[in-house]
């Protein structure tokens, strides 16, 4: 494990988590995350192993910061992305500039450098609503908003580098991760931190609508995982649990678990365009498992618990205050 592991979005939700997880197995990391004045972080400010990996600041934006980071790397697991679906209609551009040119950075400097391979890490929105389910690797991509475009794109490109220049790519297409230190902004914190707050009712988006949840620990797990298995260049993995449940159905047994009981209402605000909204996603994970050693190790009653525990204590809310600004 001499090798290091570039990890692009190391301070955010999943990356933070997956720069612990490959710290505690051995390996030497590189974090490259957004730069700010104040030199902060993110969710690794406070990290028990602060001092066991490396942190670089700089704009997955800007090559030149991107290839300066990746020097001395064998490999790069790639989480660095905008990640809202409701703020990519307001500015489609800026997840053009992020998720597809960053991409292309971090893709093109891998090819100057030569002997990285690269994790691109995709999401279930490049495929739209389902067509069928479960959905396997070789559902059609409909990206149905500006987000899930731009991670199309550069899921394309990812594909194309592999095609055309024989860089070792591999890519990772999560269905709904969660977890704790996800933004509030996600359903399932929305959720627990509305239900903590003592409000009157709980206003989500479509309720009705179908996500697949996984828990942050089993995709990190994918990760090492798909890294650590042979003969996985240029192949594409859907990671998720295999099961779907209603936004209706989420709240309710989040509201059990917490032992609360309030109205459930929908928000035009938080409402997408009709013919953006995707109804339905069931992953279909066999491959990953026939390929790997990679199985879930969280159902949702149990990674619910998790993060309700996690949301819960008093000191999350005065730590995400603190990072507003960063994460």
């Amino acid at each position: 494990m001499d090798s290091k592991i570039l990890i692009t979005g190391a301070a955010g939700f999943i990356g933070s988590h997956l720069v612990e997880y490959c710290t505690e197995l051995g390996y030497s990391i590189v974090c490259f995350d957004r730069y700010n004045p104040q030199n902060h972080w993110g969710w690794l400010e406070h990290s028990k192993y602060r001092n066991d990996f490396e942190m670089v600041l700089g704009d997955i934006r800007d090559y030149d910061s991107v290839s300066r980071a990746m020097r001395g790397c064998s490999h790069v697991f790639h989480l660095a992305a905008m990640g809202s679906v409701p703020y990519s209609y307001v500015s489609p551009l800026a997840f053009v500039r992020t998720n597809v040119e960053g991409t292309y950075n971090v893709l093109e400097a891998a090819r100057q450098i030569g002997s990285v391979g690269v994790h691109i890490t995709s999401t279930s929105e490049t495929y739209g609503t389902a067509k069928y389910i479960p959905m396997d690797e070789n559902h059609p991509l409909i990206p149905q908003s500006p987000y899930a475009a731009t991670k199309t794109g550069a899921d394309q490109l990812a594909i194309s580098y592999f095609r055309s220049f024989d860089l070792p790519i591999t890519i990772l297409r999560p269905f709904n991760t969660y977890g704790p230190r996800q933004s509030t902004r996600a359903v399932i914190p929305t959720i627990i931190t509305q239900l903590l707050t003592e409000q009157e009712s709980i206003v989500l988006g479509n309720l009705a609508s179908k996500r697949d949840f996984s828990f942050v620990s089993d995709i990190c797990h994918a990760y090492v995982e798909t890294y650590q298995s042979s003969n996985l260049v240029g192949q594409i993995f859907n990671v998720g649990m295999g099961k779907s449940i209603s936004i209706l159905n989420l709240a309710e047994t989040i509201m059990n678990k917490m032992d609360k009981k309030i109205e459930i209402k929908e928000g035009n605000d938080r409402l997408r365009p009709v013919r953006s909204e995707v109804w339905d996603l069931v992953c279909d994970n066999n491959l990953i498992i026939e390929k790997t050693h990679w199985k879930p190790l969280h159902n949702i009653d149990r990674g619910l618990d998790l993060t309700i525990a996690w949301y819960s204590n008093p000191d999350y809310f005065e730590l995400s205050k603190r990072l507003e600004y960063v994460i």
